[in-house]
């Protein structure tokens, strides 16, 4: 998606189109079906990446998913990252935290859920909810909150340091699109699972929350690992969006195929005489 903006210090969430298909002008039709030809590419790559760490390759791709509920996190990971082989992926979906989580400083439990060499990593919600809900919910002091900001950037640009690509997505949804999304779910006795009442307390926070966001993009967008926000009302746009930018990470790594650390002729010759 190389038309899809990072965002940075100037971001600002309701000059935003949250219906906007920045970077592809086609429909849903089209979009779906460009998802499914990208599938192929990226499973691709992610095996390639996973394949070179057999050799000694340190790199890996952290992909960090935050955004307000029903914003379509979930089908992020079953449509993009659901294409490649799981066994090079590590998916981890942050909650609240525990007592022994709390009694560390706040990063603890995120270092301990990093990717490995040649892996995927996904968060699903992550070390931003610590500057997000808790500047919203004054579960920390200002002092602490801001503080943080520059622990996370210092975090980053450690991993990065160390060969990990890291992609950074915001799904922006409309607060008249989760309204629709959360009546399908009140709507549909197969759903009523995903649905939490606590939900509808954080939707009336959600110009606080949206403040919070934009500050959170504001001061952790570098150039080590950017923000995007992608448009979040059209499901079958924003994991075409999200899939272009793992393809665009993974590219860029450039690994190709380790070379056999064996005879292959004269491992071909005793396959054939067995």
């Amino acid at each position: 998606m190389e038309q899809l903006r990072r965002a940075g210090a100037d971001v600002d969430l309701a000059a935003l189109d949250t219906s906007a298909t920045p970077g592809f002008d086609g429909g849903r039709k089209a979009g779906t079906a460009a998802l499914a030809a990208g599938a192929a590419e990226l499973a691709d790559l992610q095996e390639r990446m996973f394949a070179a760490a057999t050799a000694g390759d340190q790199r890996r791709v952290l992909l960090v998913l935050q955004a307000m509920d029903t914003a379509g996190k979930g089908g992020i990971v079953s449509h993009v990252v659901g294409a490649v082989d799981p066994q090079g992926v590590h998916l981890h979906a942050f909650k609240a935290p525990t007592e022994e989580e709390r009694s560390h400083d706040f990063l603890w439990r995120v270092r301990r859920e990093l990717p490995g060499a040649g892996i995927l990593g996904v968060f699903d919600r992550s070390h931003y909810e610590d500057v997000l809900i808790h500047r919203v919910r004054g579960l920390s002091s200002p002092e602490v909150v801001e503080e943080r900001y520059g622990l996370i950037a210092d975090f980053e640009r450690e991993l990065v340091a160390a060969g990990t690509s890291i992609v950074k997505v915001m799904l922006h949804i409309s607060p008249g699109e989760q309204r629709a999304r959360l009546a399908a779910r009140l709507d549909d006795p197969s759903k009523h699972w995903k649905y939490n009442p606590g939900d509808l307390d954080e939707r009336a926070l959600w110009d606080a929350y949206m403040e919070a966001y934009e500050i959170a993009i504001a001061r952790t967008s570098t150039d080590a690992a950017p923000w995007f926000v992608v448009p979040a009302d059209r499901k079958w746009y924003a994991r075409l969006a999200v899939q272009g930018l793992l393809l665009e990470a993974l590219r860029s790594l450039d690994q190709q195929w380790p070379p056999a650390d064996f005879d292959v002729d004269a491992e071909k010759a005793r396959l054939a005489s067995s």
